[in-house]
């Protein structure tokens, strides 16, 4: 074959491919599929490398899904140019993430701890790789990884088809529901309209999904998949959680003597399903004893009118306009704890 006939393949070739491309993404985008970003180790990453700004000028969150979901980010931005900083890892214990800050000379700053006691007490936490990689993701992120990064949040911002958690290969199989059986274990499968992603790392759930019975049946047996796996372990061993609330309180003692301040919160979860979380974790004999022992303040949803009231869809995650009422009074309540009295409102800034 000559160089002529080669040119003509290549160029062939070419335009195959970007009409394939192009196509799909007009496909997705007629079916209405928005612009999501891959919540990968980059991704936090990035979020990771903001958390040595002036602690009057941003604060950190850690914890597990709800506070991705439940924290509205446009809304926070809106009462404050304090800049929110979102390091939570869904379905992830955030204890290696406190013991990273922790053991990091240069963070000084706020740090909100998001606590889904399921995961934040667990024994051998769920996801654990997750936090771990992303870690270390950060801490060995090379020249090429950065220049890689902000090529893809180009891309990212630009084509709904990039999006490999629902439209890659794995994914798209995923979504069959294949079963379970002997020898093969595929996890539960949660629709894309309850998983959506903002740059800033906040987790979303689509009106579709709000307004899809069968979507949200879904997802909500889904929770009781995981609640059914994790009461078939074994009972955890009180001396298990002492460990935890000693290494728990050693890591913020390490940021407090750096001049950081800790806050907690409990973000709302509904109907049974806390009710199943409050037998199984009760809250004097843990969300007490993780405040006592760690000497932090708390805001736990229950204890406010303003928050104690929202029902969950799906049980454990708020939707997006349930978010912003959650985020306007979490900031109210979050501004009046000890060492957070100086996050204000940028009506107050103004004034």
């Amino acid at each position: 074959m000559n160089e002529k006939s080669l040119f003509k393949s290549a160029i062939l070739t070419l335009v195959i491919v970007v009409t394939i491309v192009l196509s799909f993404e007009i496909y997705l985008r007629n079916k209405g599929v928005v612009i999501d970003y891959d919540d990968g180790p980059p991704l936090w990453s990035d979020k990771r490398a903001m958390v040595y700004e002036p602690s009057d000028k941003a604060i950190v969150f850690i914890g597990s899904s709800r506070i991705k979901y439940d924290l509205d980010m446009a809304t926070w931005k809106s009462l404050t140019n304090v800049h929110p900083i979102q390091l939570a890892i869904e379905g992830s214990c955030p204890r290696p993430i406190l013991e990273d800050l922790a053991n990091d000379p240069n963070f000084k700053g706020k740090l909100v701890i998001d606590v889904t006691e399921g995961l934040f007490f667990s024994m051998a936490p769920p996801n654990l790789e997750t936090a771990i990689e992303r870690i270390k993701y950060f801490h060995d992120r090379t020249p090429a990884q950065l220049a890689s990064f902000e090529l893809n949040k180009v891309l990212e911002s630009q084509f709904v088809f990039l999006n490999k958690d629902y439209f890659s290969l794995n994914a798209q199989l995923d979504g069959l529901g294949i079963q379970s059986r002997p020898g093969v274990f595929m996890m539960p499968y949660f629709p894309r309209n309850f998983s959506m992603i903002t740059f800033d790392r906040q987790h979303y759930m689509t009106d579709e999904f709000v307004a899809n019975t069968a979507e949200i049946n879904q997802v909500k047996s889904n929770w009781v998949f995981f609640a059914k796996m994790a009461m078939s372990a074994p009972p955890t061993p009180p001396k298990v959680y002492d460990a935890i609330f000693k290494s728990v309180t050693e890591n913020i003692n390490k940021i407090k003597a750096r001049g950081g301040e800790v806050v907690f919160v409990r973000t709302p979860s509904s109907g049974d399903y806390y009710k199943g979380e409050s037998m199984g974790f009760p809250r004097d004999k843990f969300w007490e004893r993780l405040l006592k022992e760690t000497d932090c303040q708390g805001i736990h949803f229950m204890g406010y009118p303003a928050m104690d009231h929202f029902d969950c869809p799906e049980f454990s995650h708020l939707k997006l306009s349930d978010a912003v009422l959650f985020t306007k009074a979490f900031f109210n309540e979050l501004g009046k704890q000890k060492g957070f009295t100086d996050l204000q409102s940028k009506n107050s800034q103004t004034n």
